[in-house]
């Protein structure tokens, strides 16, 4: 029979501060797949779907936020 000790470590995730956050919004209208592609902030992605609703009268959207977490252990 094969023994094993367990020790169990803390780990903490947060958002890795080397890396930037990044935003994107996605029309979710029937037929239509445009999208705002990558942006460095919010306020740029907001406005790309403020300025696709204004063309097209399309006015529901996906909004997707990434960054990077980096797992540490507590100890």
């Amino acid at each position: 029979m094969t023994r094993a000790v367990l020790r169990f470590v803390r780990h903490t995730i947060r958002h890795d501060q080397g890396h930037a956050v990044t935003f994107a919004a996605f029309c979710l209208a029937d037929g239509c797949a445009e999208e705002s592609g990558s942006q460095e902030t919010q306020d740029a992605a907001q406005d790309w779907c403020l300025r696709h609703c204004g063309r097209t009268g399309h006015d529901l959207f996906r909004r997707l936020v990434t960054d990077r977490a980096r797992v540490t252990p507590d100890e």
